[in-house]
């Protein structure tokens, strides 16, 4: 799942930065950047086991992975597919046959749906650390 979450957040941040971006796409970059680099150090210290680190949540580590999965990922995923989508909707005019004008519709619409499934993955995400903390667990794995 975090590997999904790593990929689609590149998918989308990288959507967003290879094309002409203006406006609120530059908060939507922003916001999957971060949320990103987030899920990549998250991960990071989850796989070399090295959480023990991390002052003042180190000892509630999968707590730690859900409030990052659940409030930031998801939720700064969902604030960028939105923006998106919303500028894909004020360019839909140009996906129409024979629009000869260069249109950035279908980067547009690519950021938005990479986004929205980078929200719905550290959704479950972070519903699966909240089960098994509810479980009694202490770890991620």
């Amino acid at each position: 799942m975090r590997l999904g979450q790593l990929l689609l957040g590149a998918a989308c941040w990288g959507t967003v930065a290879a094309h002409k971006y203006e406006g609120a796409a530059h908060f939507a970059l922003f916001a999957a950047v971060l949320a990103w680099l987030l899920a990549l150090a998250v991960t990071g210290l989850s796989l070399l086991g090295r959480w023990a680190l991390v002052p003042l949540l180190g000892a509630r580590w999968l707590l730690a992975n859900a409030a990052q999965d659940l409030l930031l990922g998801a939720g700064l995923y969902a604030a960028a597919a939105g923006v998106m989508g919303h500028k894909a909707e004020r360019h839909s005019y140009c996906n129409l046959p024979g629009y000869s004008q260069p249109c950035l519709y279908r980067a547009y619409l690519a950021a938005a749906a990479c986004a929205a499934l980078a929200a719905a993955l550290h959704l479950l995400s972070g519903l699966y650390c909240l089960a098994r903390r509810c479980r009694g667990h202490r770890d991620i794995v």
